[in-house]
């Protein structure tokens, strides 16, 4: 009875986490071959893609994590079978990504010129670095009401058609890259900045593709999106970003984190800064997986809450986190297993992959606590408790995992310092106690609704 539970549970989740899954390796894949193609031009436009994306996506990733809160509430709404509430919550979803879409392209112009004269990088590399950032926020609108247009999507529980833009989305990058990175068909020669431009119209036509599928599909016909303009209502806004800026903030936290620890691992030299990059690379595709069960658990958990099927919920929170290990098993036997092999692909400098090759294995073991801590929170999502992991996020990554890093990479309050391994060592221990307190959250969480369910 347990076992077929599970394997039912497993096999629902599984089918809406994996075209998530693919869908983020393409993103991925995306930033790949920007780097690549610039290139093949010059180093110098492969590290202005490199630095003006370091500052770009932290900034879209803050706006993604505020939109995502409208996963939960259409998944919500859908449990509770109120299907008429769902196009005015995306209404009002969209109209903040709108706001800040337009405002992402405001602050470049009001900040750039400012800014072009106090960054300290060579000539060339600025230029192209602020060309790169010039063309790509004018893309950032119809990214940020994609992604509007994808939870109101994935919160009906249709994850295919994230996947399926994705991949139409590549198939725009790769062409676009060539026609302006190198000025074919009439196009001018951009460079490296050509990437930016590339992105930006891949941006709007992802929109566009998913604008598309959901006026046309009759999967979503339940819940349709025409019929009336809703005009921004201020509390309905509020009531999304109380939701929804807790988790762009948790995310932020996460990014920045690694971002901090390669600067401060800068005085150490470029080997052991390029080993670290290649480990935590490498870490970051492995993470795709539980975050996208993550994903597939807020949906599912915020379908069972609203449709006040709390036993459900909670079996999908046990089974969710089970599966989340046992890949969490697999995936940390292949890292070690492979781990030699794994850095050869990104570096042929010897000292380079031995050194990634060991900060592999401690990237194998806080895979466990990863999944935890991810899955725990995508729970934590779809029941709409997000402010606890805001907080937990903050004291686990920069006051447990940062401190412990900073003591024993960078003194010798106990040992010698040992640099690069002990800000991963950090690492697991901020991944651990996060996976602790938001497990022992959401516990908390549901009790308390499982007693105010009893007491109506």
């Amino acid at each position: 009875m347990i076992v077929s539970a599970f394997l039912k549970d497993t096999k629902s989740l599984m089918k809406l986490a994996y075209p998530i899954l693919i869908a983020q390796l393409i993103q991925n894949l995306m930033g790949f071959a920007d780097t690549v193609m610039a290139g093949r031009v010059s180093a110098t436009d492969m590290a202005a893609v490199a630095v003006a994306s370091s500052i770009w996506l932290p900034l879209i990733l803050t706006i993604y994590g505020v939109i995502m809160a409208l996963a939960s509430i259409v998944s919500q709404l859908a449990g509770a079978k109120k299907f008429n509430d769902i196009a005015n919550q995306t209404f009002q979803t969209a109209w903040i990504a709108l706001f800040l879409g337009v405002s992402i392209i405001g602050l470049f112009y009001i900040l750039s010129p400012i800014l072009f004269e106090k960054v300290g990088l060579e000539s060339d590399l600025k230029i192209l670095m602020f060309d790169y950032l010039g063309y790509i926020v004018w893309g950032g609108p119809g990214f940020c009401l994609y992604v509007v247009l994808r939870n109101y999507a994935e919160g009906l529980s249709h994850t295919k058609p994230t996947m399926i833009i994705s991949i139409i989305g590549l198939l725009i990058n790769i062409p676009a890259n060539y026609i302006f990175i190198y000025g074919e068909f009439g196009a001018p020669a951009l460079g490296g900045a050509g990437c930016g431009l590339a992105t930006a119209i891949v941006y709007w036509a992802m929109f566009v593709g998913m604008l598309i599928y959901g006026l046309t599909t009759k999967k979503l016909k339940h819940a349709p999106l025409l019929g009336k303009i809703y005009w921004p209502d201020i509390n309905a806004i509020k009531a999304i970003l109380v939701l929804g800026v807790p988790i762009a903030m948790s995310l932020l936290f996460e990014v920045s984190l690694f971002s901090v620890v390669a600067i401060l691992l800068a005085p150490f030299g470029s080997e052991i800064v390029a080993s670290h990059q290649i480990a935590i690379n490498f870490s970051g595709l492995v993470f795709m997986v539980p975050l996208s069960i993550a994903m597939a658990v807020t949906i599912k958990v915020g379908f069972a809450v609203g449709n006040k099927d709390l036993n459900a919920a909670k079996a999908l929170c046990k089974h969710s986190v089970i599966l989340g290990l046992l890949i969490a098993v697999l995936t940390a036997a292949l890292s070690l297993t492979f781990r030699e092999q794994i850095a050869t692909i990104y570096s042929t400098d010897t000292k380079v992959v031995e050194l990634a090759a060991s900060l592999m294995f401690l990237a194998a073991l806080f895979q466990f606590s990863d999944a935890i801590q991810v899955i725990s929170a995508g729970a934590l999502r779809g029941y709409q408790d997000t402010k606890s992991i805001l907080y937990i996020t903050f004291c686990s990554y920069w006051i447990i995992g940062l401190g412990i890093g900073l003591i024993l990479g960078l003194t010798d309050w106990f040992i010698e310092p040992i640099g690069p391994y002990g800000f991963w060592i950090g690492f697991i221990s901020g991944l651990t106690s996060a996976a602790i307190f938001l497990a022992w959250r959401l516990k908390v969480v549901q009790t308390r609704l499982e007693k105010a369910l009893v007491a109506l």
